[in-house]
């Protein structure tokens, strides 16, 4: 630690002191990775040991019609008559779960595009709807830019978009939409969706109805070092406020088919250093989570000793991000996933939604 100039950081941390801005930039600028690492992987298992996290979980995008033009995006399409442009009808989308019916699944993650021509009821209805199919599955659904759209479309609050879907079934929130909280990057690369402040606010509020919440950040493209702390710093303060956070995600940014296309991924070094220093900087948020989908398999395993200890889950049925390019599988099965986590030297635990572990894992 004294080498990689970190001794005084390292200090700190063992004795249970709070990281500041000036400490983040440094752990971005390390140049020993493996340092940085290290001290992530020992707060990793202060609080989880070699536990490692996973769910039975269906993604489902209804949608991807949407209004606004983030240059990040492949997944959306303007308008309807857009190649590639899909509106699922209700049946179409309630299919999807009843065509599982065999799978334990315990998670139904959704999220859209801003469609301008849905009805508020599509939305309800389709929660009333798997919830008649399957009452026990927990329903993960719409971004906080989701929830934002919708109270301005339909000339609601974003309180009250939360009480008529919570009404209809919702049960928590994913993290999705955050992007990067800096307005600069903001204006750059998603004008035309919620800021920042609201994005913040709508979590605070679904936290104060007494949901759960995830939040995310999108990572390498043309963020600063500077606006990734000062993006966990602005999430570590809500959760000091509200506790509501349970798993805070790094998103890789994926380069293929959008306007950003000239620009590289990151790298794997680079994704194993933000999940690092996430796990350094959120002392408050409980998990730390690699989307295996956006960081690849073999990344994800990698980063269970870099601060990560959940990898989300099977994700059958992900378009967002295969639709950017990326290479990883439609899906992975239980048993694919423990086995990955035990060849990490980990150990594999099946969770539902909220983090309670069942006894043994499904296949």
């Amino acid at each position: 630690m004294r080498a990689a100039g970190l001794a005084d950081i390292d200090d700190r941390l063992q004795a249970g002191e709070r990281l500041g801005f000036a400490d983040g930039l440094r752990l971005f600028a390390c140049p020993d990775l493996l340092a940085v690492g290290l001290l992530a992987n020992r707060e990793r298992e202060k609080r989880h040991g070699a536990r490692t996290f996973f769910n039975y979980n269906l993604r489902l995008e209804p949608t991807n019609v949407c209004v606004a033009s983030c240059l990040f995006c492949s997944f959306a399409r303007l308008k309807p008559t857009d190649a590639a442009a899909y509106t699922m009808s209700l049946e179409q989308a309630w299919d999807k779960l009843r065509k599982r019916e065999h799978q334990p699944l315990t998670e139904l993650h959704i999220v859209n595009g801003l469609n301008p021509d849905l009805p508020f009821s599509y939305y309800t209805e389709l929660l009333r709807g798997f919830k008649r199919i399957r009452p026990s599955i927990h329903l993960k659904c719409f971004t906080a830019v989701e929830i934002a759209y919708f109270a301005d479309l339909y000339g609601m609050s974003d309180q009250q978009v939360l009480l008529d879907l919570m009404e209809a079934g919702l049960d928590s929130l994913p993290g999705g939409g955050a992007e990067i909280f800096a307005e600069r990057v903001r204006k750059k690369i998603c004008h035309d969706k919620c800021g920042a402040d609201r994005y913040l606010d709508i979590h605070r509020i679904a936290h104060r109805l007494g949901m759960k919440t995830n939040v995310t950040m999108l990572y390498g493209h043309i963020e600063t070092h500077e606006e990734r702390v000062d993006h966990m710093l602005r999430a570590r303060a809500l959760q000091d406020e509200t506790s509501g956070f349970q798993a805070f995600i790094p998103l890789a940014f994926h380069p293929d088919n959008n306007q950003m296309r000239k620009l590289p991924a990151p790298s794997a070094a680079e994704t194993l250093r933000v999940h690092a220093v996430s796990r350094l900087m959120l002392d408050n948020i409980p998990h730390i989570k690699a989307f295996w989908i956006a960081t690849g398999v073999d990344v994800a395993q990698t980063a269970l000793w870099f601060g990560v200890d959940d990898l989300d889950g099977t994700v059958q049925e992900e378009k967002i991000y295969h639709m950017a390019g990326s290479p990883t599988p439609e899906g992975l099965t239980m048993t694919q996933l423990t086995n990955l986590v035990r060849a990490a030297g980990r150990e594999p635990l099946e969770r539902d939604t909220f983090y309670n572990v069942k006894e043994t894992i499904s296949c």
